[in-house]
């Protein structure tokens, strides 16, 4: 009797132990569990640490609690400019109720991810080329405020959303290039004339100060004959002052003077031509004589035999 008493009490303890090993859970710091009992949750969600459950009547699931980081596939569409991109982005949101998570919700990551698809290509056709590639951080405010709105109800919070890259056609990327090019020919030929404009100017001020000393000119091309003199080469600087160059521009142009100029004698006029006429010429009434034709006209006409 003492022997089947201890038996039952050994296998007693042994389903004791056996039971006591169902009921227990560990719930980690970065999760939390929510009981189901009968299929209907009960209390609140479990904190982190051993908790215990009734073994065969309640289900314990637990909820990460940890910020998620999932990537949106790359979305295709038309900007507001008409121009055909692809972006892709990344969204970074954590779970703030584990029990809408699981009851409002039958794949919140699943439905983060579509959700943010969703949204992604609504950003894409309201916004210029411009604004995807420079204003980022305007879109990427919108894009969160987008996908946060239907999350609340699924009690999960979007920490931030992030536009990773934006692809162009090849085409619009060789115009950009050529626009670029022709923004940085622009500017280079604005500065240069702005460099010229201002040089033109110093170069007067220079101009103005040599012509009230003369001294200084003479100075100049000094200097600028030992510049060249100092590169050891074969060329030879002779600087003219320029009232020299006038000076034999006026000797060419009046070679004597005024007082030894020599009157050089008016030509004779030309003798007047007169009109002969002429009997034995058919179609002619007369032409221009002149002293030779008259000279030839006065000899006597010889019969040819």
């Amino acid at each position: 009797m003492l022997e089947l008493v201890i038996t039952l009490i050994a296998v007693a303890g042994v389903m004791g132990l056996v039971l006591l090993a169902a009921a227990m859970r560990v719930v980690k710091q970065y999760e939390r569990g929510v009981l189901f009992r009968l299929g209907r949750i009960t209390g609140e969600p479990r904190s982190p640490g051993l908790t215990l459950i009734v073994p065969f009547v309640d289900r314990l699931h637990k909820v990460n609690m940890q910020i998620v980081t999932l990537p949106i596939p790359a979305q295709e569409g038309i900007t507001r400019d008409n121009v055909t991109v692809r972006v892709d982005a990344v969204v970074y949101f954590r779970v703030v109720d584990p029990t809408s998570a699981l009851v409002r919700v039958e794949d919140y990551k699943f439905a983060v991810s579509q959700m943010a698809q969703t949204s992604l290509r609504s950003i894409i056709g309201k916004s210029d080329l411009d604004d995807l590639l420079s204003n980022r951080e305007k879109l990427n405010e919108g894009l969160e405020l987008m996908i946060d709105s239907p999350a609340v109800g699924w009690g999960v919070q979007i920490d931030r959303v992030e536009i990773k890259d934006v692809s162009l056609p090849d085409t619009m990327k060789r115009s950009m290039a050529r626009q670029a090019e022709a923004d940085r020919e622009r500017r280079a030929r604005i500065i240069n004339a702005d460099a010229e404009l201002q040089a033109s100017k110093k170069l007067a001020e220079a101009a103005q100060q040599m012509s009230d000393t003369p001294t200084a000119l003479q100075l100049r091309l000094l200097q600028t004959v030992m510049a060249v003199s100092a590169e050891k080469n074969s060329t030879l600087v002779l600087p003219i002052p320029v009232e020299l160059l006038h000076f034999l521009e006026r000797g060419a142009r009046d070679p004597a003077p005024a007082g030894e100029r020599k009157k050089e004698p008016a030509p004779e006029p030309a003798p007047p031509v007169e009109p002969l006429p002429l009997s034995g010429a058919p179609g002619l009434d007369a032409v221009t004589k002149t002293p030779e034709l008259g000279a030839i006209l006065d000899q006597p006409s010889t019969e040819m035999r």
